[in-house]
């Protein structure tokens, strides 16, 4: 029975530090999608034991790529609620000013 290759990646590699260049610079969406290709080769099984490293080595590499993606987003997002609770705060401020003039 012959075993299959990991698919190369979308620069060609299959591992390496070079991989690992290429997979911090890859976006949110092409990591995420990179990284469902990884998960149906798993699944579908017939690579040889290093192969299967190889490919589950890059698969990690991937999903911290996509965790750092959602954390600069989440950091992002409070940051800018923040700015929004700020400025309403300072809203409300003037606001309960005008009341107390009434």
């Amino acid at each position: 029975m012959a075993t299959r290759k990991p698919d190369a990646t979308t620069d060609g590699s299959t591992g390496g530090s070079d991989a690992e260049e290429s997979i911090e610079s890859l976006g949110y969406e092409q990591a995420r999608d990179e990284l469902i290709g990884v998960v149906r080769t798993l699944e579908q099984g017939g690579l040889d034991l290093d192969a299967s490293l190889t490919l589950w080595e890059r698969g990690e590499a991937l999903a911290r790529r996509c965790e750092e993606h959602l954390e600069g987003a989440r950091e992002r997002i409070e940051t800018a609620l923040g700015d929004v609770d700020a400025d309403a705060d300072d809203g409300d401020l003037a606001d309960d000013d005008e009341d107390l003039d009434d």
